[in-house]
């Protein structure tokens, strides 16, 4: 499962509080039937039903891929709803009359969720497999739910992340570790190698550009590799965990990679990173503080080495 999804089950009260959204929504339309997604980059999830119409083929957990969503028509940019009160009469795209019609879906609201920074998290939906009146005050009170709702994600996003990059923090590293069931991965510890002469030269605005421009370069990497996420432990230091099995070449290629990434700055910037990296195969004895050491030592050995490479632990 990807790790956002791995975050959503730490949230304080994420269950409580989806159901009483989608109990709220059924309020204000009786006749739907309500869900919530979320996304990812290529798959919508759908979390929550308020209640199963057994006409309609839409089950909790089910994964849709998103370029076929008709989720993903939906205005983010300009937060507006898509609202098909009569998929027969008010849709004029045959792909997306042909979505709805598989799961036998007749009339379709579709609003945005999203967060503070823009991205998007996913949709509260309202479906039925009879055409339905979908007025504009309930769209209004539906969509202030959704705003009060996308507040508390915020509020729970940044109980895992760090504030600066956005990455992961510590506290969401510890947890995942704990409650981790994968049998083996790797952690690349890295350190900025010339981070400290930016500051120094350019004072602690750039520097923190600098940081979170190599946040986004480590999200990108650890996108391409499936199961993996990254974390800032805080200064200049970060962690990549990968939830999976590999031999030392293609850590060694991925390492590469990440030191490459992290070395082309076009302002001149003298910065690049030195990796410490650890594998495991997860046992009783395997614990977080213990591979995070391994791997700052094997750090040491890169920066001893002459910066900029990497190291395993022996």
């Amino acid at each position: 499962m990807n790790t956002q999804f791995e975050e959503l089950k730490m949230y304080e009260s994420f269950d409580e509080l989806a159901n009483d959204v989608l109990d709220l929504a059924n309020e204000i339309l009786p006749e739907q039937m309500f869900y919530l997604t979320a996304f990812t980059d290529s798959q919508q999830v759908i979390l929550k039903l308020s209640n199963q119409k057994s006409s309609i083929q839409i089950t909790e957990n089910m994964v849709v891929d998103l370029s076929t969503s008709v989720c993903n028509r939906i205005d983010f940019e300009n937060n507006q709803p898509l609202r098909y009160e009569d998929i027969k009469r008010d849709c004029d795209v045959e792909e997306v009359e042909r979505l709805l019609d598989d799961v036998n879906i007749r009339s379709y609201l579709g609003i945005p969720i999203s967060l503070t920074n823009g991205e998007k998290f996913g949709t509260l939906c309202a479906v039925n497999d009879e055409a339905s009146v979908l007025d504009p005050r309930s769209i209004a009170l539906l969509q202030r739910i959704v705003k009060l709702f996308s507040y508390y994600l915020e509020l729970e996003r940044f109980v895992w992340r760090d504030m600066l990059t956005e990455l992961y923090n510590r506290r969401y590293l510890t947890k995942y570790f704990e409650d981790d069931s994968n049998t083996h991965g790797a952690l690349f510890f890295l350190d900025l190698d010339g981070f400290k002469s930016v500051n120094d030269r350019y004072g602690h605005d750039i520097g923190d550009t600098v940081l979170q421009e190599v946040a986004a370069r480590l999200q990108t990497i650890v996108n391409e590799q499936g199961d993996a996420f990254a974390v800032r432990l805080g200064g200049d230091e970060f962690v990549l965990h990968f939830s999976q099995a590999a031999g030392r070449d293609e850590w060694g290629h991925i390492a590469t990679q990440i030191i490459d990434e992290l070395s082309r700055w076009d302002e001149g910037y003298q910065v690049s990173t030195s990796i410490g990296i650890v594998t495991y195969i997860r046992d009783k004895r395997t614990t977080l503080v213990t591979l995070l050491k391994q791997a700052d030592e094997a750090l040491y050995q890169a920066k001893s080495a002459g910066k900029r490479t990497f190291k395993f632990v022996h």
